[in-house]
């Protein structure tokens, strides 16, 4: 024992030596060149208002980069930087530009370093970012209702119909909800991938991204095997219920960020074909309780867990749209989500054993296609 511990401590002395030895004779200095500095910048929004337009940026390289000139559909223009001075790696600053800019029109904006590197931005469609009042708030809250609150309510109203089929056609629908969570799961993990391209390199985004999703599956499995789910309905659908909500939180903060950004025009049809798209995540919580009695205070419950977190993505993505803690939650939902198909899957195989030769596999294979037949289409509906 004793001669472990002074093992131990004789390797962090020696780790401490050659991290000095390093610093002090510092052996790359030879190899400098007289290189540019490392200096990078990241445009992570521009939202248009009255005022012009209010760029939000970070700092994204080993060097501090100091923005010197602002350009504007090609013309040089004054700007004001919160807070002034040199933005250091992974620091936010807010640039003010007091532009005319045009509604519905399309503006480029040119950032120019102190060195001479060049930044660019499109805004595609200009429009007035939402501010944060009662009447936006209230809007957007009427967005995630349609959108997650709704559309969950009318597929658990299937409850009535689902208690009188049989124990197969309960694996199909429990084998639909598989493929849902399948779907929904490469979904999430594919939008926070996809922010990980526009958040600072600092961040790791795609690993931090995949890493935040095996650590979520991993902790939600080990409590959820303490609680034996398999073999409680009610339970499942609760886990259900948490996995669908967080994919609808994150499903909110894109609906929020594409209003705050002008890039999308959510009209009533598209508000629809969002509605359509998730009217099967109603019927996924409710597919593990067919057999078993339920209280209307468990059903608004399940509802508020899956229905709700879609306004408050939609609040969070129009007013503090940030693409790596985005990109973060997303691996999150992922995670979560993953589970979610581990304990359905056990389910299904409980329900197997108990069938034996009554159990048919084909109703298995048949509800996980339509599963994601089911959201694909929805999903293609709605992009059309």
């Amino acid at each position: 024992m004793v001669y472990n511990r002074i093992a131990f401590f004789v390797v962090l002395i020696m780790l401490g030596v050659i991290s000095l030895a390093i610093y002090v004779f510092n052996p790359l200095d030879d190899f400098d060149n007289n290189l540019p500095p490392e200096e990078s910048l990241i445009i992570e929004r521009v939202t248009s208002g009255p005022d012009g337009f209010t760029a939000y940026v970070r700092g994204n390289g080993r060097e501090p980069i100091k923005i010197s000139q602002v350009q504007v559909d090609g013309a040089f223009w004054n700007f004001r930087q919160i807070p002034e001075g040199p933005i250091n790696q992974l620091a936010t600053a807010k640039i003010l530009i007091p532009y005319p800019w045009v509604q519905n029109e399309t503006h480029h904006l040119l950032f120019l370093s102190s060195t001479g590197a060049t930044y660019d931005y499109t805004i595609d469609v200009a429009y007035k970012a939402p501010s944060p009042n009662k009447k936006t708030l209230f809007s957007l809250a009427l967005i995630g209702i349609c959108v997650g609150v709704i559309p969950i309510t009318l597929g658990m109203l299937s409850l009535p119909l689902l208690r009188l089929i049989g124990d197969n056609s309960i694996v199909f629908f429990m084998s639909l909800t598989i493929g849902l969570l399948g779907y929904l799961f490469v979904d999430t993990l594919e939008e926070g991938l996809e922010l990980t391209k526009i958040s600072a390199n600092a961040f790791q985004g795609s690993l931090s991204v995949l890493l935040a999703s095996v650590l979520t599956f991993l902790g939600i499995l080990a409590i959820s095997w303490r609680s034996k789910p398999s073999t409680d309905g009610i339970i499942l659908a609760t886990w259900l219920a948490i996995g669908i909500g967080l994919h609808n939180f994150g499903e909110g903060l894109s609906i929020g960020a594409a209003l705050s950004l002008g890039n999308a025009a959510l009209g009533s049809m598209l508000l629809i074909g969002f509605a359509i798209h998730n009217l099967t995540e109603g019927v996924a919580i409710i597919a593990p309780i067919t057999k078993q009695k339920v209280t209307f205070g468990m059903l608004l419950c399940w509802l508020c867990l899956a229905g709700l977190p879609a306004i408050a993505g939609t609040w969070i993505g129009t007013f503090t749209f940030a693409p790596h803690w985005n990109a973060l939650f997303f691996g999150i939902a992922a995670g979560a989500i993953a589970q979610v198909i581990i304990e359905v899957t056990r389910s299904i195989w409980v329900m197997r054993v108990n069938l034996g030769d009554k159990f048919i596999v084909s109703n298995a294979f048949a509800g996980f296609g339509m599963g994601i037949l089911v959201m694909y289409t929805t999903a293609f509906l709605i992009q059309v």
